[in-house]
């Protein structure tokens, strides 16, 4: 089992950067494969992007390709989410995401998931 925890959400302007951090508990964090979703008001939770266990494969939304970029430490038990070029439509609640099979991009298919962290963009 993994516990996670995001960080890093924030209120920034159109154009802006932010980082986003998620924090796994555990000794076998290297075993997850990660996954970065949102959730706007009034919408359904939504893929961003994805990662497998040791960073070599990537996945994003076509809504944020070329924008956002996923990594991951193992050593720090750390998956993170650079974005850039932020727009008002990028504004939701991020979470972050674990499971042991598959670089899954739906969200039914993720078994952990931690508390979210909101992102505001303002144009």
């Amino acid at each position: 089992q993994v516990q996670l925890v995001e960080s890093g959400g924030g209120l920034v302007q159109a154009g802006d950067s932010l980082r986003l951090s998620c924090a796994a508990s555990g000794r076998t964090f290297s075993s997850y494969y990660m996954g970065w979703f949102r959730q706007a008001p009034g919408k359904e939770r939504e893929f961003v992007a994805a990662i497998n266990t040791n960073g070599g494969t990537t996945k994003y939304a076509d809504s944020v390709k070329g924008r956002f970029t996923i990594s991951r430490d193992n050593a720090k038990n750390t998956v993170y989410l650079q974005m850039n070029s932020l727009k008002p439509e990028d504004t939701a609640v991020y979470y972050c995401a674990a499971d042991r099979t598959y670089i899954w991009t739906q969200p039914t298919q993720y078994h952990y998931w931690g508390q979210g962290t909101q992102v505001t963009v303002s144009s």
